[in-house]
């Protein structure tokens, strides 16, 4: 399939293996968009783990996937205004420029992902439980606290880098972080994913350019990122069409576990 792409050990043909991305990619999307998260830092382990796929590569990939799942989770929100609204654009400016910055970085500086998986495990853990903790809770003493607005984009900025490092778009570290502060996930899940999207994009692009330019191997496996983000593409879609009908705790909750889990994951990848 793609160039580089080792399926060694693996039972699956490479139909077989597009197979289980696409439903990887369905099931993981209708999960998390109605949160703002588009699912791919959990298809970042099933990458790895099960479809086999290699390093850097697994990185544009991912990216690829945001880019095709992405319209399927924002359609919804198209008549609601939330996509034009000032926290989608306050975050777009500083997270654009941070997933190029995070592209070079992952081709010249960092190629290893364990550091990685330590740092967000020690970040998504404890921010998930707090988030589970103020949702049952939510008269806690930093209830209301919302982030100031010209915050927003060096927030942004910082969580550009990491998404572009490691190809997880930046809708899993900006939907907690901005929940657990208080602003409604109404508002935060349409500003994250489109702020996964075009990272997501500029990142690809960014990649594509990079690899004209490294002696490695970093670009996407093509086939695999597509029927991934075909599954994703369905999964955004039905995921944010459920979304105003959930009540807001359940969301709450809903992301606090995802954040904590995903955390957990990646620091059990790293100890075991």
């Amino acid at each position: 399939m793609g160039s580089g792409w080792t399926t060694s050990g693996s039972e699956l043909t490479d139909g077989g293996l597009l197979v289980v991305g696409f439903l990887a990619g369905l099931f993981i999307s209708t999960v998390t968009s109605p949160v703002g998260v588009s699912g791919a830092v959990f298809l970042l382990p099933v990458q790895l783990s099960v479809l086999g796929v290699p390093h850097p590569a697994v990185t544009p990939t991912n990216l690829l996937f945001n880019v095709v799942a992405g319209p399927g989770a924002l359609w919804p929100h198209r008549r609601t205004g939330a996509l034009r609204d000032d926290l989608t654009r306050r975050l777009l400016l500083g997270a654009l420029p941070g997933v190029v910055v995070g592209a070079a970085l992952r081709v010249f500086v960092l190629p290893g992902p364990a550091v990685f998986r330590v740092l967000i495990g020690c970040l998504l853990v404890p921010l998930g439980v707090w988030l589970c903790f103020r949702s049952l809770v939510p008269a806690g003493p930093f209830a209301g606290l919302v982030p100031r607005p010209r915050t927003l984009p060096a927030l942004a900025l910082a969580v550009g880098v990491v998404g572009g490092v490691y190809g997880i778009g930046g809708g899993s570290l900006l939907g907690p972080l901005l929940a657990a502060r208080g602003l409604p996930l109404a508002r935060v899940a349409p500003a994250a994913l489109a702020t996964t999207f075009a990272t997501s994009l500029v990142g690809a692009g960014a990649y594509a350019v990079l690899a004209l330019l490294s002696p490695g191997d970093v670009a996407p496996e093509w086939w695999l990122g597509l029927a991934c983000g075909a599954g994703g593409l369905v999964g955004g879609y039905l995921g944010a069409r459920l979304q105003p009908h959930v009540p807001e705790t359940a969301l709450r909750l809903l992301l606090g576990g995802v954040a904590a889990t995903l955390g957990g994951l990646y620091v059990a990848q790293v100890l075991g």
